[in-house]
């Protein structure tokens, strides 16, 4: 039991930095690289919706801190998500189903911690 709770810890550590690099470098870096404040926050979706769903201030926001925050997330939901589901000992539709719950409850209430957090630090109120 101890052996197995290690390997499914470690499968989930390694999946998650894994992810984190390749969301980080590849992915967040490519879309805000280079690019206006405006333009980077037109093209990544996840500030999009904490601009919008907490009313940031656009001028305060440090884009790079938060696009590194957000591939924490994202990784973190991934993999918790793969390692639940690998886990999971039922016919693959109900793996697939559970990992869709799964995957929808831990991006709303991570981003919602996230972007309160954020409404606390950038919000438009703390002005």
């Amino acid at each position: 039991m101890t052996r197995a709770i290690i390997v499914n810890l470690s499968f989930f550590v390694i999946l998650w930095i894994l992810i984190f690099l390749f969301e980080y470098l590849f992915v967040m870096k490519k879309r805000i690289k280079g690019k206006s404040k405006k333009k980077s926050v037109d093209q990544v979706m996840e500030f999009i919706y904490l601009i919008g769903r907490f009313k940031l201030d656009k001028n305060k926001v440090v884009y790079n801190k938060m696009a590194k925050w957000c591939s924490i997330i994202n990784g973190f939901i991934i993999s918790a998500v793969v390692t639940v589901i690998s886990n999971i000992d039922l016919y693959i539709v109900w793996q697939l189903l559970i990992g869709f719950v799964l995957l929808f409850a831990l991006i709303y209430s991570l981003y919602e911690i996230y972007g309160r957090h954020l409404a606390k630090k950038w919000g438009l109120k703390n002005e």
